[in-house]
């Protein structure tokens, strides 16, 4: 059976169908993260199916192979999930990609000729820039307007194709000081920089946010264990990383990391929150951690699943939805995702908590395994990690010198 009909005006991002969707997913992220909406939800992802089942020719031959149209379901568990590698063997966009506002390599991405791309136009960019504004403010920003960050990522004039440095471009400005800044440039490691503002930080008692890749944040506690070097950053600093997971976290484990940070930087472990990125899904998911804190709830360790997302899990061998506390496979529907597909099933490895979901690894596509392979990747996948390790990498010798000259 084929779909012969091609998408009609009723679809373009001119139509008021579009427009009217785009209104109502930003009205439904507005009503913020106490939204418990389900009829609302259900019926915005329906109308994502619909949208994009009819401008998306690979997605729709999907969808009639699996027997399913806009016209025969009625609950969102129902709309079929794209495999996360499909994104780099097809163009999955609800719009002519040369009207796209942003385009992106997708995560993991390591073969140079085949990136996988994410496209989104203007409207979508405003749905993204929503919604991880809400949440960037709620997991990691709770207590400040604005503070100092230092980003240990390239800028987005380094590295203009991966969503990492823009999105966290827009952390910066919407949430940093003046002097917030990158840690990463064409020379690598900016750590003159980063040495004397852990340093002021310490003397003035202004506190100071670090974010970036879980491996860079390891690989300088290593350099500052060797030179025998700590800083005791004043309370209320924290350190966001994207990538590691429970066993192999980055280089070391989940829980040595967490000493690390109190050990070099003096940041307690509630104060590390860790963030599951990836380009095929627009939401980024947070660790509870800090903001249950604050707010004196002792909650275990969980990302969590905002009001415009759903995330379950499923078994490896059928994809049947699996009970809380079994190891399987995440899926995540996304409304955010208006400009690709709203239900995107990955190869991560995770299990639902009564709070939200973890993840612990990335499946190694044995039949019936569900073996767990090591994943360092945060927004822009191997790529930017590749690139922020051997860049830290070249310029971390230097520590010691540098250290003792500030």
């Amino acid at each position: 059976m084929l779909f012969k009909s091609s998408p009609s005006s009723r679809y373009s991002l001119e139509s008021e169908f579009v427009s009217q969707l785009d209104n109502d997913i930003l009205a439904f992220i507005d009503k913020g993260l106490d939204n418990d909406d389900d009829e609302e939800f259900n019926r915005l992802a329906i109308k994502e199916f619909e949208l994009q089942f009819h401008t998306i020719p690979p997605y729709r031959e999907y969808c009639l192979h699996k027997g399913i149209t806009p016209g025969d379901i009625s609950g969102w568990r129902e709309i079929p999930a794209v495999p996360s590698r499909a994104f780099k063997d097809f163009v999955l966009a609800t719009f002519p990609v040369e009207k796209a506002e942003h385009a992106y390599f997708t995560s993991g991405t390591t073969d140079p000729l085949k990136k996988g791309k994410i496209y989104r136009d203007a409207a979508a960019v405003r749905l993204i820039n929503a919604a991880n504004g809400l949440l960037t403010r709620k997991y990691v920003f709770p207590d400040y307007e604005r503070m100092k960050i230092l980003l240990m990522t390239p800028s987005p004039r380094m590295a203009p194709g991966i969503g990492m440095a823009v999105g966290l471009d827009r952390v910066r400005s919407e949430f940093g000081t003046p002097d917030s800044g990158y840690l990463i440039s064409f020379s690598g490691l900016d750590l003159e920089l980063l040495v004397q503002s852990l340093l002021d930080s310490e003397k003035t008692g202004h506190p100071l946010t670090l974010i970036g890749s879980t491996p860079g944040f390891i690989y300088f506690f290593k350099a500052c264990e060797r030179e025998g070097i700590r800083f005791n950053l004043p309370s209320g600093s924290r350190i966001c990383d994207g990538g590691g997971y429970i066993g192999q976290f980055g280089e070391c484990s989940k829980e040595e990391y967490f000493a690390l940070c109190r050990k070099i930087l003096g940041i307690a472990e509630q104060y590390c929150i860790n963030v599951l990125g990836m380009g095929e899904v627009s939401t980024n998911f947070f660790d509870s951690t800090l903001n249950d804190h604050l707010d004196g709830k002792t909650v275990g360790r969980h990302k969590v699943i905002p009001p415009w997302t759903r995330t379950e899990v499923v078994a490896i061998d059928n994809f049947q939805q699996l009970p809380a506390g079994e190891i399987g496979l995440l899926r995540h529907y996304d409304l955010v995702n208006r400009s690709m597909v709203v239900a995107v099933q990955t190869d991560n490895l995770g299990f639902m908590t009564k709070d939200g979901f973890e993840i612990v690894g990335r499946w190694k596509k044995r039949p019936g395994k569900i073996d767990a392979e090591e994943i360092r990747g945060t927004h822009g996948g191997k790529i930017m990690n590749q690139m922020v390790n051997f860049l830290l990498k070249r310029n971390l010798k230097k520590l010691g010198t540098i250290y003792k000259k500030a």
